[in-house]
């Protein structure tokens, strides 16, 4: 039966998009990725218990198609309750879940700087151009630059907060996805932003939550109409965490 204290912990499940590829792997929706990082490093401060459930939306089980209908996940439980819609997700975990008050920190600055690297990738996917690209590049030296005056490990501090697990994901998608559709690659001289990915690559909650590499392009794929090739569909996973050398002091 566990401890007393085990007992307390209240168990939160998050429900999220299963691989558009094998159906049971983790997908690459960047808000269940979020939620997964942020409920994770709740379970290792033993705050809660985190149990992760896949779901294949092209052929969802009966009983998950009775319970939300065509509700897409991020859906958290707790206690019973389902909580669905991702700013309802994310007030339920900075309001209700233990300990959750701790991520969510307030920081204008950092805010605002992250809030258009993703449309500005996705803009680059579709253009394809030097401007685009170079508009991506700024935003993303910007954030750099703000790691670099800051000089700590993550976006506002020494501890990882609710902009890191928004930040990282889509990170991962602009580094797999953009090389793989539009030969972009993150420049190697934003020294401080590979600093801060490959901090990310070695913590446990970015780890157990990111997508592989061809469940990232398989994602963007689909959104631009097309699918997966039967060879694609065979490939071993891969995850691309290496990172280029950057003078890790």
């Amino acid at each position: 039966m566990g401890d007393q204290t085990e007992l307390n912990v209240p168990e939160i499940e998050l429900i999220i998009r299963a691989s558009t590829i094998d159906g049971r792997r983790k997908g690459a929706c960047l808000f269940c990725q979020e939620y997964f990082m942020d409920l994770y490093l709740l379970a290792e401060l033993k705050t809660i218990a985190l149990k992760i459930t896949t779901v294949d939306m092209l052929k969802p089980p009966a009983d998950f198609r009775s319970n939300f209908d065509s509700t897409p996940p991020p859906i958290l439980i707790d206690a019973g309750v389902a909580v669905l819609e991702n700013e309802k997700i994310e007030r339920h975990i900075m309001k209700a879940v233990p300990g959750g008050h701790n991520l969510f920190v307030q920081d204008k600055e950092v805010a605002s700087i992250i809030e258009n690297v993703y449309s500005k990738f996705k803009l680059m996917l579709i253009k394809k151009d030097e401007a685009s690209k170079n508009s991506l590049i700024s935003q993303l030296s910007k954030i750099s630059s703000h790691l670099e005056d800051k000089g700590s490990r993550f976006l506002t501090g020494d501890t990882m907060c609710c902009f890191d697990c928004e930040l990282m994901p889509k990170l991962q998608h602009i580094r797999i996805a953009g090389a793989h559709f539009a030969e972009f690659h993150i420049p190697s001289h934003l020294n401080a932003l590979w600093r801060y990915m490959g901090t990310m690559y070695t913590l446990d909650a970015f780890k157990t939550s990111c997508p592989a590499d061809q469940d990232i392009i398989s994602h963007y794929k689909m959104q631009q109409g097309g699918k997966m090739s039967r060879r694609e569909e065979l490939e071993t996973p891969t995850y691309t965490m290496t990172v280029l050398n950057t003078d890790q002091d």
